[in-house]
């Protein structure tokens, strides 16, 4: 008999007895990495078109701040599919139980945590160079 961590390689109880319920968990968990996608097109786009208004403008200053205040619109939306790309790797690896998922996972987290926070951090940075701007 294998340990847990090799639980979800041979099915485990929930892929036994709850199929149905680990099939309806990866549907969730895929329709939320869809949300994930979907944010960052979206927060792509919109920062295509904003810093395209931007680079219109014929004042230097005024283009560097709309610039930056699109940066930090693109930073939310990254950050928001970030955290939800997290949701749906907690759901596939409580699904899986396998050990290398488990390491990957906590890898997968730590390297979007470590992004979230170095972006957050520049994220403020341009804000505060916003509010000093004249």
């Amino acid at each position: 008999m294998g340990s847990i961590w090799e639980f979800g390689s041979e099915g485990g109880v929930l892929h036994h007895h709850l199929g149905w319920l680990v099939l309806g968990l990866e549907w969730v968990a895929a329709i939320i990495d869809l949300f994930a996608i979907a944010l960052l097109l979206i927060g792509a786009a919109r920062f295509i078109l904003g810093v395209s208004r931007a680079e219109i403008r014929r004042d230097d200053a005024a283009r560097v701040q709309a610039t930056n205040r699109e940066r930090i619109e693109l930073g939310r939306y990254i950050l928001a599919g970030l955290e939800l790309f997290i949701v749906s790797d907690i759901i596939h690896t409580a699904l899986s139980l396998a050990l290398a998922d488990l390491v990957f996972l906590g890898l997968l987290v730590i390297i979007r945590s470590l992004i979230s926070f170095f972006l957050d951090r520049e994220l403020e940075q341009v804000k505060t160079e916003l509010r000093e701007a004249p």
